[in-house]
């Protein structure tokens, strides 16, 4: 599990904006919606969120807000901006790339040793 968690790391903040493409989202949303789609074999770590959040907001790639809940805590919102939604285009790009190498070297070395 550690190295999956390792190689998901790296794409935290695209996974983030992912996430709010469709809509805005708060923490709890969010964290829960990457659980559910790994099947709960992956979730982030409540600091490693909150950090990305930082980073994200300061880079003008999301801002946040407070929400106006009647019950329950008071929750901050995050919504992608325009900014966010080219550094996610960019991101996914970035990505596929580096997908498409690595399998391009890993399924190489499998069948020259197979």
């Amino acid at each position: 599990m550690s190295i999956t968690s390792d190689l998901i790391r790296g794409h935290t903040d695209t996974i983030i904006l992912a996430s709010l493409i469709n809509g805005d989202s708060y923490a709890y949303r969010i964290n829960r919606g990457i659980y559910d789609a790994t099947s709960g074999r992956y979730e982030l770590k409540e600091a490693t969120l909150y950090t990305a959040f930082k980073r994200l907001e300061e880079s003008g790639c999301i801002c946040s807000y407070w929400g106006d809940e009647e019950t329950g805590a008071r929750r901050r919102y995050y919504s992608i901006t325009n900014r966010g939604r080219e550094t996610y285009k960019k991101l996914i790009n970035e990505w596929s790339e580096a997908k498409e190498l690595i399998e391009r070297l890993v399924i190489r070395d499998t069948a020259d040793n197979g």
